[in-house]
């Protein structure tokens, strides 16, 4: 039994613009939390470093309205999910298979993943593993790590920041690469999930296991999916942030062009949390090109 916080829900009561009731389902022991709202062809949104599915719940609604199922899991470790307490417990593999489960439990097909973030390694992983399952990416700022890319030194000051610091501030953190103040009431829901500092593994553990050279756990798998992906024919919907600290625009068109696509829309007075900034927008147009039939 893997030993885990469960944060109390009378925690997460309340948020705000975050009327979802969660769906609960099991791994490993633990007690994994997820959206479920609407009917219709399945979408999957992936959330990554420090947030949880609370991040997209300005995003969901237009495409909940637009005719669509709008799944959102909470990884282990962050939001209604359980938070085991070992830093070692937390890997790529580990989280991959947290989730892929849903695919199945769910009997999701024909699905559209929409990754941010640590979700894209995961997300686009789940995409490559199971083709049957996934026919459309939707690409967020995020990036797949394979050790050679590079990373600024906005990341590697956080990393530094991550890694001697066990009380981590989340919603400090996610209010700080927002390009404008979303207010402290959004900044205490990103903090909310964790009632304590032993609470905050899962949040310090993403950025010590990023791969930062290839021969560092991850970075193979990170460099095989993203070979997969340079010749995958299913459709691909590339949204960037104009002012992302972390990962910047020009970042975003190298990362596109390594997906043999491009940026099709570049989000304006947005940073790295763009959903924050610009979420309702970005719903409207992951809805559109989902109705265009441009897909």
């Amino acid at each position: 039994m893997t030993d885990a916080v469960r944060t109390p829900d009378e925690l997460l009561a309340g948020l705000p613009d975050f009327p979802f009731e969660p769906r609960h389902r099991s791994f490993d022991g633990l007690r994994l939390a997820h959206l479920d709202e609407g009917s219709g062809p399945p979408v999957l949104f992936f959330h990554g470093e420090p947030t949880w599915s609370f991040l997209w719940r300005k995003v969901i609604p237009p495409v909940r309205d637009a005719g669509f199922r709008c799944i959102a899991p909470d990884l282990a470790g962050f939001g209604r999910s359980d938070k085991p307490l070992d830093l070692e417990w937390y890997s790529y593999d580990r989280h991959l298979a947290s989730v892929a489960p849903l695919l199945e439990d769910l009997d999701l097909r024909d699905a559209t993943v929409v990754v941010h973030d640590w979700g894209g390694p995961i997300g686009l992983r789940l995409a490559v593993e199971h083709p049957d399952r996934i026919a459309r990416l939707v690409v967020l700022d995020t990036g797949l790590f394979t050790g050679h890319q590079r990373m600024n030194e906005a990341w590697l000051s956080f990393r530094s920041f991550v890694q001697r610091t066990e009380d981590l501030p989340i919603g400090f953190l996610v209010r700080g690469a927002c390009h404008s103040d979303p207010g402290d009431d959004v900044a205490a829901a990103y903090d909310a999930p964790y009632p304590n500092v032993a609470s905050k593994a899962g949040a310090r553990a993403f950025p010590l296991i990023l791969p930062t050279s290839p021969d560092m756990p991850g970075a193979r798998t990170g460099a095989r999916v993203l070979d997969a992906l340079r010749d995958d024919q299913r459709p691909k919907l590339v949204l960037w942030a104009d002012s992302d600290p972390i990962l910047s625009l020009e970042t975003g068109h190298r990362f596109a062009a390594a997906l043999r696509t491009e940026v099709h829309q570049v989000i304006e007075d947005a940073g790295h949390f763009l959903q924050e900034d610009a979420g309702p927008e970005i719903g409207a147009k992951i809805a559109a090109w989902l109705e265009s039939g441009e897909t």
